[in-house]
C-alpha cells in the first residue's frame, strides 16, 4: 500500500478543497499496473482483486490519505477562465519512492468536487481507456509523462451525448501543479500565494535553485526548458496534444491530460485532431509557439516576485523568449536528426530534415512507417518500401547519404541510432478506438494487447505486425474528443 506523505495540503487553504470520491457504485477492475506499483514502492501483493477495486475506485481511502481537489485557472484556447480546478479529479495524496522521488496519486472521474460547476465529476469509460493506453505508451517512448496505475469501471452510466459506462483512472504524476495554478492566484492579486506556490514548486521540482540569487527567473527558465524539450519529443513521434491550454501545462515538464490527443498517421504540418480546436490553434506545427505562449502567462505571474520593475522585466523576458525560441529549434533538430541517424546535428541539417518532411507531406505518407522504411533503405535491403520514387526523394536520399558519410560513425552505427530513435509501434488512433469500442461492451482483450505491445515500441514484434499498419481509409480517425 501507499504510505502517504502530504505536503500540498500544508499550503494555504485557498489552494484546494477537501472532498471525498463518490462516483463508484459497483466498480470492477480493468487493469492494475503492477510494474508501476513496484517502482513506486507500493506493496499491493496481499490485496485481492476486490480490495484493489475498492482502493482504485475511491470506495476505500487508505490511511493518511487526505483527498483534495486542487484549485487552478487557465487560458483555454486563448480565453482566460479565472476559476477551473479539479472538476472530476481528486488527489489522494503523495507517496515517496524507495529512490526518494515524490509522486501524486490522483483519481480521475471519481465524482463531483467543489470545482465541478455544472459537471457530474465523472468520466466516461472511453477517455479512461485512451489515457491509460497513451500515457503508458508515452512512458515506453521515453517521453516525460504522467502514468496510469489502474483503470476501473464505476459500475454506473454517465450521460454525455448519450448514456455510456463510467470509468475511473488512477493517475501518477510528479505533481499536478500547472501554469494555471499560478494564474489562479495571480488574477486575484494574491502575491503571497503566488510566492508560496513558486517556493513550493522550486523546493519540490527544482531544489538546485533554492540558493540562486534570481531564483524566480531561474525557475521560469527551468520550467520553460523542460516544457520545450517535451514538445520537441512529442513532435519527433508525431504526437499532437490537442488541448495545450495553460491549465494543461505542467510546470514539471510532463505530458498531462490526454483528452483529444492523437498520433499522426499521414504526415501533415497543419494536422489537427481535436474536435474543439476549430481554428487549428494547437495544430502539430503550432505546438512550440503555443508552449511559448503558455510560458508567457507563467512569466506574467512571476514578474511581481522579481527585484526589477515590470518594464525592466519586460526587456529581460523579451530577450529570454528569443533565446527560448532558438533553444526549441536546436532541440527539435537534435530529436529529428537522431531519427535520420545523425549523431551530431548542425544548422544545415535543418534543411535536410524539412526536405524529408515536405516529401512525406506531399506524398501523404505515414510518419512512423516512413522512418522505418528509411532504416530499410539504409540497410540496402531488397524489402519493398512505401516510397514512391520521385526526383524529390532521390534528391533527399542523395543528400542524406552524403551527410551520413561525413560522420565518423559508420552506417551500421547510424542504423542502430535510427532503430533506437524511431518506434515501430505507436498508439494509433484507430487501434485505440477499437479498444474503446470493445471496452464499452466489456471486452478488454484489445486494450490489453495494445498495452503489451506498446510497452516495447522499438522492438519489431512479429506476431503483432497488424498493429504497426497505417489505417485503411475506412479506419481513419479524423477527429478526437475529450469525452470525459
Amino acid at each position: 500500500m501507499f504510505h502517504f506523505d502530504n505536503t500540498y495540503i500544508k499550503l494555504h487553504e485557498d489552494f484546494y478543497q477537501k472532498v471525498w470520491p463518490s462516483s463508484a457504485v459497483a466498480p470492477e477492475l480493468i487493469t492494475f499496473n503492477k510494474e508501476l506499483a513496484r517502482e513506486l514502492g507500493a506493496n499491493f501483493e496481499s490485496m485481492d482483486e476486490q480490495e484493489l477495486v475498492n482502493v482504485f475506485s475511491g470506495k476505500e481511502i487508505l490511511p493518511n490519505s487526505v483527498p483534495i481537489a486542487q484549485a487552478y485557472a487557465g487560458h483555454q484556447f486563448g480565453h482566460f477562465v479565472p476559476s477551473l480546478g479539479d472538476g472530476r479529479a481528486i488527489l489522494l495524496g503523495e507517496t515517496v519512492t524507495p529512490k526518494g522521488l515524490r509522486f501524486d496519486i490522483q483519481l480521475k472521474g471519481s465524482g463531483r468536487t467543489p470545482f465541478s460547476r455544472r459537471g457530474d465529476g465523472c468520466s466516461a469509460l472511453g477517455p479512461v481507456i485512451r489515457e491509460y493506453i497513451v500515457s503508458e505508451a508515452m512512458h515506453a517512448l521515453k517521453i516525460p509523462t504522467t502514468r496510469a496505475l489502474a483503470a476501473v469501471t464505476s459500475g454506473d452510466q454517465v450521460f454525455r451525448e448519450n448514456s455510456v459506462p463510467g470509468g475511473i483512472l488512477t493517475r501518477v504524476a510528479s505533481s499536478h501543479i500547472r501554469v494555471g495554478t499560478f494564474e489562479y492566484f495571480s488574477c486575484r492579486d494574491n502575491l503571497s500565494a503566488v510566492k508560496q506556490l513558486a517556493d513550493y514548486s522550486i523546493n519540490r521540482h527544482y531544489p538546485e535553485l533554492k540558493t540562486s540569487d534570481n531564483c524566480y527567473l531561474d525557475f521560469f527558465k527551468a520550467v520553460a526548458k523542460r516544457k520545450l524539450s517535451l514538445v520537441a519529443k512529442w513532435m519527433s513521434v508525431g504526437f499532437i496534444h490537442g488541448v495545450m491550454n495553460t491549465d494543461n501545462t505542467s510546470i514539471n515538464g510532463e505530458t498531462i491530460d490526454f483528452g483529444p490527443c492523437a498520433f499522426m498517421d499521414q504526415f501533415n504540418y497543419e494536422k489537427v485532431f481535436s474536435s474543439i480546436d476549430r481554428n487549428g490553434r494547437y495544430a502539430y506545427q503550432n505546438q512550440a509557439s503555443m508552449a511559448l505562449w503558455n510560458l508567457s502567462s507563467l512569466a506574467n505571474c512571476l514578474v511581481p516576485l522579481m527585484d526589477k520593475t515590470p518594464d525592466e522585466m519586460s526587456t529581460v523576458f523579451e530577450e529570454e523568449f528569443e533565446r527560448l525560441s532558438e533553444y526549441f529549434t536546436s532541440l527539435w533538430v537534435q530529436e529529428m536528426g537522431k531519427k535520420l541517424g545523425l549523431f551530431s546535428v548542425t544548422e544545415e541539417d535543418k534543411g535536410l530534415i524539412h526536405n524529408w518532411l515536405h516529401y512525406l507531406e506531399k506524398e501523404g505518407l505515414d510518419f512512423t512507417n516512413s522512418f522505418q522504411d528509411l532504416i530499410t533503405l539504409l540497410s540496402h535491403s531488397e524489402s519493398q518500401t512505401l516510397f514512391k520514387r520521385t526526383t524529390e526523394l532521390e534528391h533527399f536520399v542523395s543528400s542524406w547519404e552524403q551527410r551520413l558519410a561525413q560522420q565518423s560513425q559508420d552506417r551500421e552505427a547510424s542504423k542502430n541510432l535510427m532503430q533506437q530513435s524511431n518506434p515501430v509501434f505507436i498508439p494509433r488512433n484507430h487501434q485505440i478506438e477499437k479498444a474503446i469500442a470493445e471496452g464499452m461492451e466489456g471486452n478488454y482483450e484489445h486494450f490489453h494487447r495494445l498495452n503489451l505491445v506498446l510497452a516495447n515500441p522499438f522492438t519489431n514484434q512479429d506476431e503483432h505486425q497488424d498493429l504497426k499498419e497505417a489505417p485503411k481509409e475506412s479506419e481513419v480517425v479524423h477527429q478526437t474528443f475529450c469525452g470525459t
